[in-house]
């Protein structure tokens, strides 16, 4: 297993390339079942058919865990996008394609995006009576059983050279409301500064799913406070900003 080429690198993980193959090796102190619970929704998203590239092995790389796949040779649409930022509309498009394409599937084995959300609600730096808030909202929101990615955003969408789309990253993945996979999307693109981009994939994905804004709005606290409780500190103060539930009936 040649280690030479390195074609990606994040917190506790690098990613590289070795021929056909793609090749994550996780940091050592990296949680086991987490590794595995990740190779495990992977292999499931399989199963459903939604094209992303297969497993081949998890492994074991110089004592540190591995997860191999197929290598998509492509380019990913935030690529796509910063080098044709005409067609940036374009690219969104085909983004909620994909997006709802991925909700239109049923994987009963997945966890539960409710209990996952309820998990990190607790854990969230905020007062007794905000969490209480932001629980109460979820447990009223529909219960939906859809294929959630949980990091939907254009790094995770690699178009092959053949023109086919490949989605990445299942590490996230639950089944529930899709709207508030939605809300996490957008609050990605808010959280990178691009509030035009942020809107225009709202607005297209409300439009083509037939949603109301609303509903997808009423989701943003309870994503943003789930999705808190990680990342940075300037990350956490603008994920914070959004948890406001004086607002809900």
């Amino acid at each position: 297993m040649n280690l030479d080429r390195i074609i990606a690198v994040s917190n506790n993980k690098t990613v590289y390339r070795d021929g056909d193959s793609c090749i994550k090796v996780f940091d050592s102190d990296y949680s086991k079942a987490d590794i595995l619970n990740e190779a495990l929704n992977q292999a499931r998203i399989e199963e459903t058919g939604i094209v992303i590239p297969k497993i081949r092995a998890v492994t074991m790389v110089d004592g540190k865990w591995a997860i191999v796949s197929d290598y998509i040779k492509g380019k990913t649409l935030d690529r796509l996008m910063a080098e044709n930022p005409e067609k940036k509309d374009e690219y969104l498009a085909l983004l909620v394609d994909l997006q709802m394409s991925v909700h239109a599937h049923t994987c009963p084995l997945l966890s539960k995006l409710k209990d996952k959300m309820n998990r990190k609600i607790s854990q969230a730096d905020l007062d007794a009576t905000t969490r209480y808030d932001l629980h109460t909202r979820l447990e009223g929101m529909p219960k939906h059983n859809k294929v959630c990615h949980g990091d939907f955003r254009p790094s995770n969408v690699i178009i092959s050279e053949d023109g086919t789309p490949y989605i990445i990253d299942w590490s996230h993945v639950t089944q529930g409301n899709a709207s508030a996979d939605v809300a996490r999307t957008y609050l990605l693109f808010r959280l990178a500064g691009d509030m035009d981009g942020a809107n225009t994939y709202l607005d297209l994905f409300c439009k083509k799913s037939d949603t109301a804004r609303q509903y997808v709005e009423k989701w943003m606290p309870i994503v943003a406070a789930s999705q808190s409780v990680k990342g940075n500190e300037k990350e956490r103060q603008f994920l914070l900003s959004w948890v406001d539930v004086v607002d809900y009936e």
